[in-house]
């Protein structure tokens, strides 16, 4: 099963190494495929403060947490998504989040399913008919 993994996923796993979230991805079953965009590894940097705050992680702490959290996804360019799968992201995620657009087109691109728990992003998907999301709860089931 191929599945794009959202930042808020790892930002979980992360903050959380004992939680579901975090078993599924240092742990995963032999039929899952994890990708992402290379965007996922700029917002960690981005927030790696407020990882830090939150968890009370060291430098050193996180940055290894970090890497084991991240070891079993594979990050795509988004240089090599066709266009289309731009579009079509694009137009689905205007309205609902467009921090989500790469992810969305990933997703498309490779045929995937998209895990997040961002519950506005999965309702809004949903509405406009498209449902190729996955929660935590659903993966978990299926492992």
């Amino acid at each position: 099963m191929i599945i794009v993994v959202d930042t808020n996923i790892v930002f979980s796993a992360i903050l959380n190494s004992s939680s579901k979230i975090a078993q599924i991805l240092l742990y995963p079953s032999t039929d899952l495929e994890f990708y992402s965009t290379t965007q996922l590894l700029t917002e960690i940097e981005k927030y790696q403060n407020k990882i830090k705050k939150l968890s009370g992680y060291t430098d050193a702490e996180l940055k290894e947490v970090k890497r084991l959290v991240i070891k079993n996804i594979t990050f795509i360019d988004v240089e090599i998504i066709p266009q289309e799968s731009f579009l079509l992201a694009k137009d689905l995620t205007k309205d609902i989040d467009v921090d989500d657009t790469e992810f969305v087109a990933l997703t498309d691109f490779i045929n995937g399913l998209l895990w997040s728990g961002d519950r506005k992003l999965i309702r809004g998907l949903a509405t406009k008919g498209w449902q190729r999301c996955i929660d935590t709860n659903e993966l978990f089931r299926l492992i």
